[in-house]
Parts: structure tokens; sequence; C-alpha cells
């Protein structure tokens, strides 16, 4: 198959090919198939965690309707997950975003969207696990206070972090039990809520139910579309299934696939647990107004009964542990990726690989103590927490969003995806659209805090926002990880599918170096070739 490959782009690139290139293997197993790395992503979205987490929060600015955001949201993401399912298919690199931008893009593009990504996701770790500590608490009757919290917060860090030391294969099991656990939970507590608990039809989700002064206040049109954090804080996860790309089996193929599926059942899925749920309120005015305090909680008690509730706690929890054991993995991937190119502080430890345990330690203990040190900020500042999460989501938005202009980029100056999904002459379409539906998301999540007490409490995503950027400038022009490393850095019009990667079980030393760069009629260098005379103009 190489070897096909090889002849055809050589060909088409008009280079003559005469010997195979020594080129760099992936240190990782190939431990993964299609359902485990489904099971990846779809943890990491985790319907009943984001559903949970946010359903009150909907409800409250626009009522049943909110429940359409949903559906918004999940195709928003599925034309995202097509672009990242177009790259990943022909750049199946461990670290996804950062390694992606830098191809499509340049050093500089990727390093910026490597350095958001990975605040984002470390801050996502500590917003998880550290909601997931009143769980734990209610489960085991442990009286909560906020040290409490971080005490059990850090627990499950601690949990998650020796899961994930258990290698690809463990984690693609644990994954997997996640997955079918949720689908099951799903399933029987939506029925469950529409047999024994549900109090409406569907007409409530056409209607309006904010009291008069509300409606008066605020057009119903713009509360409906605030209320789209309902499925903006859902819908992503996705991009972890090419995280671990140097973990799965034929990734080319296999990912792409997974990714779309991922918003498919993911969003089938939250779609019914959240119609359960919203049928089941027996006032709708006490939740916008804000007198029922726990919407989620009082549904389930009178369904399932203080033992029953019981239960659900646990299959919550579950899904907790499950989200973090997979953003944990994601977010060590993308370190170890960004290290092994010594783009990092510390990279000749972050770069470093177990063999053993098939899995890159020091990136993976950075991403159980990085979220860790979040979570204990909260004993010293509440407000210093706050401002780290608020980051979270839109930071995720942020990085995503680098990946379609960097793909749409490319486009333009001439990439043709060459990988096995491609979407063709749809392309262009579906990579615009998905923007959109980026920048309306970021809008949403920007949005002022109303009551605020200061400027920066008032715009705390955007300031901080702000902050972790200019940051990253900052590191990015003073200690110039651009000019370091031997990775590609933006050969996507050169037309080269990487396989360096891709191969099912162990690479073979058979691709050589074809592609000739368009601008200047370079070849194009592997990691295992010097570049130091290149340096200088890598951007």
């Amino acid at each position: 198959m190489q070897e096909q490959l090889t002849s055809q782009y050589a060909q088409s690139a008009g280079v003559t090919v005469d010997a195979p290139a020594t080129h760099a293997e992936s240190e990782f197993k190939r431990d993964m198939g299609f359902w485990g790395n489904l099971a990846l992503g779809f943890t990491y979205l985790s319907p009943v965690v984001g559903v949970y987490t946010t359903f009150g929060l909907a409800m409250g600015i626009s009522g049943p309707p909110a429940f359409w955001m949903l559906a918004v949201a999940g195709l928003g993401q599925l034309l995202v997950a097509c672009v990242f399912g177009e790259v990943v298919s022909q750049y199946p690199i461990a670290g996804g975003i950062y390694p992606w931008n830098r191809r499509l893009w340049g050093a500089k593009w990727g390093w910026m969207s490597g350095w958001i990504y990975a605040v984002a996701i470390n801050a996502t770790i500590a917003s998880v696990a550290f909601g997931a500590g009143p769980f734990l608490g209610a489960l085991f009757d442990i009286e909560m206070n906020d040290q409490a919290n971080v005490m059990l917060a850090l627990a499950i860090l601690a949990f998650a972090t020796l899961t994930n030391f258990g290698g690809t294969k463990l984690l693609a099991n644990v994954a997997f039990i996640g997955f079918v656990l949720e689908i099951i939970a799903t399933v029987v507590i939506g029925l469950w809520l529409f047999i024994k608990t549900s109090k409406h039809d569907l007409s409530v989700l056409f209607t309006d139910f904010r009291p008069a002064e509300m409606q008066e206040a605020t057009p119903f049109m713009a509360a409906f579309l605030a209320s789209a954090l309902f499925g903006i804080f859902l819908f992503y996860g996705f991009e972890a299934n090419g995280d671990v790309a140097e973990e799965v089996r034929d990734p080319s193929r296999v990912i792409p696939r997974a990714m779309r599926m991922t918003i498919y059942i993911g969003g089938i899925s939250s779609m019914f647990l959240a119609l359960g749920l919203i049928l089941s309120v027996p006032d709708y005015v006490a939740v916008i107004n804000g007198t029922a305090t726990d919407p989620v909680g009082e549904i389930l008690v009178e369904a399932f009964g203080t033992g029953g509730f019981k239960v659900v706690i646990a299959i919550v929890l579950v899904s907790f542990l499950s989200c973090v054991i997979s953003l944990q993995a994601a977010a060590s991937r993308l370190m170890y990726s960004m290290g092994r190119d010594q783009q990092l502080p510390a990279s000749h430890l972050l770069g470093k690989f177990n063999r053993d345990r098939a899995v890159p330690p020091y990136a993976l203990l950075v991403a159980a103590v990085l979220p860790g040190v979040f979570v204990v900020i909260s004993l010293l500042s509440p407000d210093a927490l706050i401002a780290i999460l608020s980051f979270a989501s839109f930071g995720i938005y942020l990085a995503f969003s680098s990946v379609v202009i960097a793909s749409i980029r490319a486009r333009a100056k001439g990439w043709k995806p060459k990988g096995h999904f491609s979407m063709g002459t749809f392309g262009w379409v579906v990579s615009i659209a998905a923007i959109l539906y980026q920048v309306f998301a970021m809008v949403v999540i920007a949005q002022p805090v109303e009551g605020a007490e200061n400027f920066f409490q008032e715009y705390i995503v955007l300031c901080v926002s702000a902050i972790v950027v200019l940051i990253g400038v900052a590191y990015l022009f003073v200690s110039k990880p651009y000019l370091r490393g031997s990775g590609i850095a933006e050969d996507a019009r050169t037309g080269v599918v990487d396989l360096r990667y891709a191969e099912p079980i162990a690479q073979s030393e058979e691709i050589v170096d074809l592609a000739v760069r368009m601008g200047g009629g370079k070849p194009n260098l592997y990691p295992h070739q010097e570049r130091d005379q290149d340096q200088g103009r890598m951007h």
C-alpha cells in the first residue's frame, strides 16, 4: 500500500523515486480499534455529565425551547468534526490540534493553537474533577465543604492518572466500559422519566414560559440564542479521537468515522435524556425564576426515590470519572507531541516515552498536577478558580477555530486532502459553515456576566482569554520555539499523506522524501533529517 502511494505522489510531484528513506516511528502501541476510539471521544463528550450540569442553566434562560439548541450545537460541531476528519485522515499524529495546525499553516500557528488548547483542556480537567466531588461526597454521605470538595477532586485526578498509566489497552477498555454504562444509563433513565414522571406533551418545546416581565425585557429569540450554552458546553470531545491517533489501528480510516459517530451517538443520547427531563419538570416558571435551584435532582428523586437516586448518582459519578480519564489522555498526548517537537519548557521530559507502559509519563503527570493546582487554588481564591475555569470552553472553541481557519487557508493555497476521508467539493461549504458556527459559539460563551462588580468580572471570559493568548505570544517571540525541533511544518500544499504514524501495527521504512515545496522547490524534510539550515526561515 505504501509503495503504491509513494509512487502515486512521486509521479504527481514530478519526483523520481530511487530509494527509501529512514523516518521516525511512533513509539505508542496500536491497541485501540474503532470502538475504543469511539468510546474515548464519547466519554469525553459525556451526555450525562453535560446534560446534568447545564440543564438548569439552559432552562433558566429560555425554558423548554432550549432543547432545540442541542440539535443546533450537534449540527454545528458535526461540521467541525468533518473538517477535523479530513485533516486527521492525512495527518494521523498524536496531539491533534497542534500537529494539524503545524502541518496546515506553520510552526507559529501550530504552537499558539497548541498552547491555547493545552491550557483549556487542563482547565477542563480541573472543572470536571471539581464538579465530580459533590457526587462522590453524596454517594458516600461525606459532609461537603470547600476542603472536602478539593480533596475528593484530587482523589479523582489520582484515580484517572493511575488508570492512564495502565497504557492504551487499559484506557480503551475503561473508556468502552464507561461508554456502555453511559448508554445504558441514558436509555434506562430517559425511558423511566417518560413513564414515571412525564407531565407535559411536546408542545412545551415550542412555548415561551418566561414570566411577562422577562418577555418584555428580553425578546424570545435573544433568550433562545443565549440558551445555546446547553449544547455548546456539551458537544466537544470528538477531537480526543485524533489526539490518540498513534495508538489507533488504521487511524486514517478509523478516526474520522469515530469522530462523526461520537457526535451522532452523543447527540441522540443527550437529546433523549434532556427531553425526558424537560417533560418531567413540574413548574417551568420556578426553574426560570430560580426558585427551583436543583431541577435535575428533584426530578430524579421523584422518579427513582431516595434509594434509586443513590444508584443514579453512582452512574453519574462513573460518567464524570470516564470523562476525566479521557480528558487527561487527550491532554497528555498533546503535551507529549509538543514536547517531542521541543516546543514547550521541559520538552526533554514531556517528550519522553515509557516503552513498557506505552505512555508518555511526564506529560501524563503534568496533565494531573496542573489541573490539581487549579483545583487547590480554589482554597486560596475562589475567584481565581472561576477565572481559570471560565477559559475552559472558550479556549477549546478558539483552538477548534484555529484548525478550521488553517484548513480554509491551506485549501485556498491549493491543499487537496489526500487521506482516506475527504469531503471533496463540499469541503469549502462545510469549512465555512463550521467556522461561522465556531464564531457563534464563542460569542455566546463570552457574553458579559450580569450584575458583575467590575469590568474584569463582567468580561471575565474575554479577559482571561486575552491573558492566556498574550502569555503565549510573549513566549512565542521570546523563546522562539518554532526554531527548535525537527517537526515538519506547512507542508499541506504538497499533498503528501503523512503515513509515518499511520500503519496499523508497525511502521516500515518505505516512505521516501517525495514531495517538493511548491514555493521554493526544496524537498520536504522528515523529522530524522537535520534542519539547522532551514530553521531560520521556519514559521
